[in-house]
């Protein structure tokens, strides 16, 4: 197995920015479109005062103006002024819940991966056996119970019934288990399903049999043959996983009361706070175009004929 080349990654690293520039370039029309504005609230404000307040964050000019003023400062690195938390920036805002986000995120992400990988793997090596049967059958369970039912039946077993782990917050490493379990477990089925099926399909390849015919041990046949070709369709898997993911941790920090960037996420759409929001998609868009580059990567270092066919 050999490195991709420069050309193949110069190719996937110009599709992640334009795909991060079309987002982001979406999220600004939209939010722009929604009925209300950053200062509607419960009293209305003079009328020269709102105008004021709009033309000092430059929300009276074109609407083109404003999106190219937004990319020229996000080419900075700066996000803008909170248009309602005015005593901070997005950025500060954001370097605030990354932390939690990016750990609850890892975490979840590892175990789901780990626990996967490892159910998948067993249940592939032993198609069609009672072990193989129940596996798959309490996967599918765990695939069809949404996280919004499994986080308070986590949180009622372990926290009120057990008292054995935190049922919120964000003090500590035992507060992050319950959410990145909950969080986990629809994408370690997914995860678990695709690299059975994987297993078997690859157990059944030729030269597997050539492998087994010259005495390769078991352990060194699913090591060095079974899991690089299994693995395949779950790369493929993590892409699209780690945004179901963010959005998912939207709802599990809001669950636990955990103070992530999806707690601004929600708090900036419901007030029109523009520029949080799109600092948020941002942060966000950015990672998962990241990540799904570094899964193109591992694809083609895993399987060079995906460069070859380009």
């Amino acid at each position: 197995m050999r490195l991709p080349p420069a050309r193949y990654l110069l190719q996937r690293i110009i599709f992640a920015g334009v795909t991060v520039l079309v987002l982001v370039s979406v999220v600004f029309v939209l939010v722009r479109l929604t009925p209300g504005g950053p200062f509607d609230g419960e009293r209305q404000l003079p009328e020269a005062v709102e105008k004021n307040l709009r033309a000092a964050y430059h929300l009276d000019e074109p609407i083109l103006q404003q999106y190219l003023r937004y990319l020229s400062s996000l080419l900075t690195g700066d996000l803008g002024p909170s248009f309602r938390s005015k005593d901070f920036t997005v950025n500060e805002l954001i370097a605030a819940g990354l932390p939690t986000s990016a750990t609850l995120g890892l975490l979840a992400m590892t175990f789901a991966l780990i626990s996967g990988v490892t159910i998948g793997t067993f249940a592939g090596l032993h198609p069609d056996s009672w072990t193989d049967r129940l596996l798959m059958a309490l996967n599918n369970l765990n695939l069809a119970t949404p996280t919004l039912i499994t986080a308070p039946l986590l949180v009622l077993l372990f926290a009120v019934m057990l008292s054995w782990l935190p049922a919120g917050g964000a003090d500590g490493w035992l507060h992050f288990l319950l959410p990145a379990i909950a969080l986990a477990l629809p994408f370690s089925g997914a995860i678990a399903r695709l690299c059975r099926g994987s297993v078997v399909d690859t157990l059944l390849a030729d030269h597997l049999r050539t492998a087994r015919a010259k005495g390769l041990g078991r352990t060194q046949l699913v090591m060095r043959h079974v899991l690089p070709l299994s693995l395949l369709p779950v790369l493929s898997y993590l892409g699209p996983a780690s945004a179901a993911l963010l959005t998912g941790s939207v709802v599990v920090e809001q669950i636990f009361a955990m103070p992530g960037i999806g707690r601004y996420f929600v708090e900036g759409a419901l007030n029109n706070d523009y520029t949080l929001v799109m600092g948020v998609v941002v942060v966000y868009s950015a990672f998962i175009a990241s990540l799904n580059l570094l899964v193109d990567l591992a694809y083609a270092w895993l399987d060079p004929r995906l460069v070859i066919a380009q």
